[in-house]
């Protein structure tokens, strides 16, 4: 993980003269591929009867905490920031996601060397984090899209 954040820092420093305008305009692209690839890696490391097993906390775990982080933003966003409401809302569901990158390896590991079985707890936090990712993913774009759409009225109502 760090040799990929130093890789970003250097090629961020650098890459206009390293890398061709082709690769970079694909690196949105390259980013959904690696999500796409980290979530599959989650699913298909879970086992359905372990699933059934911790189908509703993993269910809980996967909304509950953002639920609760996102009005967290919300309410000192701004006074804080001075961001708007719907902006402080729009950084709360950002930092409402979980990072499959970091929870998908790591729970993989800790399930493969035997630690926490017995109750499944791997499973539940790599089922969790794969749904809360859904779900903040649905809320960042809904109420991106209902922001956009009504800061786009007031601008042509001026």
């Amino acid at each position: 993980m760090i040799g990929m954040l130093l890789a970003g820092m250097i090629l961020g420093l650098f890459g206009p003269g390293l890398l061709s305008d082709g690769v970079i305009s694909l690196s949105g692209e390259l980013r959904e591929l690696c999500l796409v690839i980290i979530l599959l890696k989650a699913g298909l490391s879970l086992d359905p009867q372990s699933l059934k097993k911790v189908g509703r906390p993993a269910l809980l775990l996967s909304f509950v905490p953002a639920c609760f982080e996102m009005p967290g933003c919300l309410v000192p966003g701004p006074r804080l920031s001075g961001f708007s409401r719907s902006e402080a809302l729009l950084c709360g569901a950002v930092l409402s996601a979980v990072s499959p990158a970091v929870v998908v390896p790591r729970m993989v590991r800790i399930y493969e060397e035997g630690c926490g079985r017995k109750h499944s707890a791997p499973r539940l936090v790599l089922a969790g984090a794969s749904l809360d990712d859904v779900f903040v993913i649905v809320v960042f774009t809904a109420l991106g899209a209902f922001f956009i759409d009504s800061f786009y009225k007031k601008l042509l109502e001026k």
